[in-house]
């Protein structure tokens, strides 16, 4: 175990640390160690290319092997794009984003910090209005070519630092509901938080509902605009193409939308077509387009 432990180290050293699950695993450091232990091959990193196949190659004490194809094509790395006329603020991208590196807020335009960004296209698949492209910016280098180890350290600490709050802001959420919990199990007659909220501020049933219907008439226009756009490029026969190959978290945030439109009652093309595909596998192939989705 503590000889896998080390060596998984080694390999994740030698990754990219882009967290584009193309590998098939959630992060870099899961397929290092799936790699470790013998359960991955070390062939399936697109954004470390022919030479990352090749560091990882001499670390093993293996051949040289060629990229696998299932797992997605060496290519130029790709710069994440918000179409800022189409932003709805739904703060999907931020929670796909695995480096942090969208700002916005919700119901405010997004913007991509373009030095932070790792091409991973995770952004991609989860927007609900299409306003997200994929835009190479290394010109013809691929691979270790379009990418630094400097810049790769820098996303593999953003990468940790994010995954450390999210544990944190967990944490606290569990700790809020089990005292929650607490209060109700001690007096179980008193009236809930919501309850007492909204008792309080005298706030009726009314006014909930007007809230909830702005709050739909607004996505539905945004989405509206979306679908006008998006008919615009399909006559200029660009259309959307990063629909296919997604990996199972990417799918569970498209799942998860999906839901949310229903529960606020969105309908319309835009809705009923967003992406679908099944859980993959470890191993199997990730997003294979530099497009949108």
């Amino acid at each position: 175990m503590i000889d896998s432990i080390a060596l998984a180290d080694r390999i994740e050293d030698l990754l990219p640390q882009t967290q584009c699950t193309k590998c098939g695993y959630p992060a870099c450091r899961p397929y290092a160690e799936a790699v470790a232990l013998g359960t991955a091959n070390y062939n399936q990193c697109p954004p470390g290319g022919a030479e990352g196949v090749a560091r990882l190659a001499t670390l093993l004490g293996k051949p040289v092997i060629p990229l696998n194809p299932a797992n997605g094509p060496e290519r130029p790395r790709p710069l994440a794009v918000i179409d800022e006329n189409l932003c709805i603020g739904c703060t999907l991208c931020m929670q796909a984003c695995p480096v942090d590196a969208i700002i916005g807020a919700p119901k405010q335009m997004h913007t991509v910090i373009a030095a932070l960004c790792t091409g991973c296209d995770l952004c991609v698949p989860p927007c609900p209005v299409d306003c997200i492209a994929m835009e190479p910016v290394t010109g013809e280098a691929t691979g270790w070519d379009a990418w630094t180890q400097e810049q790769a350290d820098a996303a593999r600490v953003r990468h940790d630092r994010r995954a450390a709050r999210l544990t944190r802001e967990r944490e606290a959420a569990e700790a809020r509901a089990a005292a929650r919990r607490a209060v109700g199990s001690a007096n179980p007659h008193a009236p809930s938080a919501s309850t007492a909220d909204s008792a309080a501020q005298g706030s009726p049933a009314s006014s909930v509902d007007d809230a909830e219907a702005k709050k739909r008439a607004i996505i539905q226009a945004a989405l509206e605009r979306a679908r006008k756009k998006k008919e615009e490029m399909a006559a200029k026969g660009a259309g959307p193409q990063n629909v296919e190959h997604v990996s199972a978290d990417v799918q569970a945030q498209i799942d998860a939308a999906e839901a949310r439109r229903r529960r606020l009652g969105i309908e319309g093309e835009d809705a009923s077509q967003a992406p679908s595909a099944a859980p993959l596998a470890p191993g199997s192939s990730g997003d294979e387009s530099p497009s949108k989705s």
